[in-house]
């Protein structure tokens, strides 16, 4: 199965690049990670739990880079064990480009998965895996952005209801921009 995508982010280029190879921002963005240790050189280790259809499982895996352009486009790629449930399988091709008032950022990604997992049908699968991405780069975006202009300082801006801003309803973790911007915050933007 092949998912493509981009989403436009309120960043430079530069900005966006070393959020991509943050390990910190990386484990928060990707929904259900637990932990994730390592560097974008040597690969890292991740444990992620999910729950797809009936299957709920922890998958111990390994995620590398390759094909590093810096600054504009590496594949990352990763392979998980979940144990009895199966295996997940899957990489992404990302590219940044700059836009007026930021930065593009595409991917077109891969997904294969196997064991018990695999029984669940490509229906459900399809869907999960959609849903996986949308949501890792919604999170990805708002971590890079930060709070909207009208936030008083030190508080989150409301959503406006758009998928991925933090609205009530949207399925953002936490709501009304709880982690919105975090990001910027930890780096003093």
């Amino acid at each position: 199965m092949e998912i493509k995508g981009s989403r436009q982010i309120a960043a430079d280029r530069n900005t966006v690049w070393t959020a991509l190879n943050d390990p910190e921002i990386l484990k928060a963005c990707i929904p259900g990670c637990e932990s994730m240790t390592g560097t974008p050189e040597d690969g890292f280790e991740a444990v992620v739990t999910q729950k797809v259809g009936p299957v709920k499982a922890t998958f111990h895996g390994a995620v590398t880079l390759s094909d590093v352009v810096p600054g504009e486009s590496y594949t990352i790629t990763g392979e998980g064990k979940g144990g009895a449930a199966g295996f997940a399988k899957g990489s992404a091709q990302v590219s940044l480009r700059d836009v007026e008032g930021g930065t593009e950022l595409s991917y077109v990604a891969q997904a294969k998965i196997g064991g018990k997992l695999a029984q669940l049908g490509s229906r459900i699968i399809d869907g999960f895996a959609r849903k996986m991405a949308d949501e890792f780069f919604d999170r990805f975006k708002a971590a890079v952005e930060g709070p909207s202009p009208e936030a008083a300082p030190g508080e989150d801006a409301p959503g406006d209801g758009a998928p991925g801003d933090g609205a009530p309803g949207d399925g953002a973790p936490g709501g009304e921009g709880a982690r919105k911007g975090w990001f910027k915050r930890l780096t003093g933007g």
